[in-house]
């Protein structure tokens, strides 16, 4: 009965995160939701192998090896990138004044130009800026998932955002308005 508990607490933590990563990773929800029940079968029956403490770093490192292994049986020949979501993991704060339909559509636009930013980083960097900037990983952690140093991991995350930032500066008025 202790053991259930203990499962439901760990998978309640942690459920919304290996769907959203799996999700990112597979770019489709269907997949997303495979991946999701089968790490969720296999926290189950490894439940006794793993410290709680360290429950996180081996549920996402399971849940990104399956995305992968699934990319890998799904598309032989084609490799696939993760992305982002344009209307799940991207907020930008509404203005105060939402009457104004000039503002909305600039705000639209700013959402969709942010995606296609993250969109168009090099794999590495991308996969480093969603975990960090949207999973809410920390640098440790990302190393751990992805096998890099920690220090490329942050050389990785300076460069994505210099980057992004390069390819939205045409927006840095509506940014900083938005906060």
């Amino acid at each position: 009965m202790l053991k259930i508990l203990r499962y439901k607490l760990l998978i309640n933590q942690h459920k919304n995160r290996i769907y959203s990563y799996s999700y990112f990773m597979l770019k489709n929800r269907l997949d997303a939701d495979d991946v999701t029940q089968e790490v969720l079968i296999r926290i189950w029956n490894n439940f006794d192998n793993f410290e709680i403490k360290a429950a996180k770093s081996w549920i996402m490192k399971t849940t990104h090896n399956l995305c992968i292994d699934y990319l890998r049986r799904r598309q032989k020949n084609f490799n696939r990138e993760i992305s982002i979501d344009n209307e799940e993991e991207i907020m930008i704060q509404a203005p105060a004044n939402l009457s104004d339909p000039e503002i909305g559509v600039r705000r639209e636009l700013l959402k969709t130009k942010i995606v296609e930013s993250v969109n168009k980083l090099p794999e590495t960097f991308k996969k480093i800026f969603v975990m960090y900037e949207l999973q809410g990983f920390k640098y440790r952690e990302i190393s751990s998932e992805l096998n890099i140093p920690i220090n490329s991991v942050k050389v990785y995350l300076l460069r994505a955002r210099k980057s992004l930032q390069e390819e939205l500066k045409e927006f840095k008025n509506e940014i900083i308005e938005s906060n």
